[in-house]
């Protein structure tokens, strides 16, 4: 079986030309002859590629051939070759050099179109595609898997992914507005006049670390986030506190792209830390600080397990702190923070009355008084988590445990050992939390306006 494949594309001034891409021999004997092999797609989606790429930029060059203002053909000067990076392939283009008309003061004596047009030399398409894979999986990865698929040229490799990532993500660090102190920009009155909220948003905000490259330094903390709306998709938020000088700022902008009004409640949990309280602190007027459940337990079973280990030399005495660490537990979860502040002060000199020769028990001692300071600095974040839970709403931040590992620990390399610099890591951030929460393309058709336009084309064929 002959199969002959040709284009015919239409010029603005109405001309069509037909152009044979190329002709393949089929069989029919077995399953891998039906279709097209991936090469010979491949071919195919070049050689279109390259007819409607040189039809758009000769159109393009006849329509800049005339003066803007006067109409006057210009001058040529010469032309060179230019490479155009598509997702289909690398494109040769011819580039004319023209003179600029005299009708009007140019800052530049020669001028070429495609320069204006083209600027970056790799189409949008493709490099949205090697932001997202590579924000995804490692750069090397998406070298292999975007020429698996399509006809990249093989001259692509991680450092240029790696170079383009860096690019985006500093564009759209440019575009971030200054940090403030506060975003509450209404008065209580214009509150009262703004519409009913759709609904309550939750923002859960935890941190991790990522081995540093850095000379002197093993690790450094990221500060992930996940704020969750009862009616919109949720969105992700990452960035290097120790880098980063508008986290307020960041926060800011991924509430208000879910539609958050200043009117709407917004619930923020935190582990408790300086920073990221600071970080939520004059975000929203109607806003609620829950210290974490998550991590309350977590400390607490930290000195269960230590209480395990005592019983071994000391039974009568285990047996006490581990019924006092219940009682605290318990106390805490019902929101009783009077009783709870007791019993905790009660472990605390129980612990220096113990007599023992267990080798953890000033571990034990130091994290009782650790846990005492902690409870007493987050006092007024420690809600009745029994009552929230009967009323369906959040008492930890489970949801965020699981994305800080789907955030850094599954492209961070924390099994691979890779090592980031500060500044690299915070780019990452910020391309992998658009692409894993699905506004990634939105940012490029923001950009780049001819993505939506080819998009809208698309669904109306």
């Amino acid at each position: 079986m002959d199969i002959e494949i040709s284009v015919t594309i239409t010029a603005p001034d109405g001309t069509a030309h037909t152009d044979k891409i190329g002709t393949f021999s089929k069989g029919i004997e077995a399953a891998g002859n039906i279709g097209l092999s991936i090469e010979e797609g491949k071919a195919v989606l070049l050689g279109i590629q390259q007819k409607v790429v040189a039809a758009q930029c000769e159109a393009f060059c006849i329509k800049r051939a005339r003066c803007t203002c006067c109409d006057q053909k210009l001058r040529g000067k010469g032309w060179r070759q230019i490479r155009y990076r598509t997702v289909f392939g690398d494109i040769a283009i011819d580039s004319p050099r023209v003179y600029s008309c005299q009708c009007h003061n140019s800052p530049a004596k020669t001028f070429s179109p495609l320069n204006e047009l083209l600027s970056d030399h790799i189409a949008p398409e493709l490099l949205w595609l090697e932001t997202k894979w590579a924000s995804l999986v490692s750069f090397g990865v998406t070298s292999d898997l975007l020429k698996d698929v399509l006809p990249i040229d093989v001259r692509l490799n991680p450092d240029t992914i790696r170079r383009h990532l860096g690019r985006v993500a500093t564009r759209m660090e440019a575009e971030l507005a200054d940090e403030r102190y506060s975003f509450i920009e209404t008065s209580p009155h214009q509150r009262a006049q703004l519409p009913n909220p759709e609904g309550q948003i939750t923002v859960g905000i935890d941190g991790g670390y990522v081995r540093s490259r850095d000379p002197g330094q093993s690790h450094f903390e990221v500060t992930v986030g996940k704020s969750s709306s009862t009616d919109r998709p949720s969105r992700y938020l990452g960035l290097v506190q120790s880098h980063d000088d508008k986290p307020k700022r960041r926060l800011h902008e991924v509430l208000k792209d879910q539609g958050w009004q200043e009117n709407q409640p917004v619930t923020f949990m935190t582990d408790g830390g300086d920073t990221v309280i600071n970080m939520a602190r004059y975000m929203a007027p109607a806003s609620e600080h829950i210290l974490d459940w998550f991590h309350i337990t977590m400390r607490i079973t930290v000195m269960q397990q230590y209480v395990k280990g005592l019983a071994h030399r000391n039974e009568e005495d285990a047996e006490k702190l581990a019924r006092l660490l219940c009682q605290i537990k318990g106390f805490l979860w019902n929101g009783n923070l009077h009783d709870g502040h007791a019993a905790i002060e009660d472990l605390v000199i129980d612990l220096e009355d113990v007599e023992t020769d267990y080798a953890s028990i000033k571990a034990l001692q130091k994290a009782a008084l650790e846990f005492e300071t902690y409870i007493t600095n987050n006092a007024s974040m420690i809600p009745n988590y029994a009552e929230r839970r009967r009323y369906g709403e959040r008492v930890s931040t489970g949801f965020v445990e699981s994305t800080v590992n789907t955030v850094v620990g599954k492209r961070f390399g924390k099994r691979q050992q890779m090592r980031w610099s500060k500044r690299g890591a915070h780019l990452m951030l910020q391309t992998r939390t658009r692409a894993l929460d699905g506004t990634l393309r939105g940012k490029f058709e923001q950009w780049y306006p001819g993505m939506k336009a080819d998009a809208d084309n698309k669904m109306a064929a």
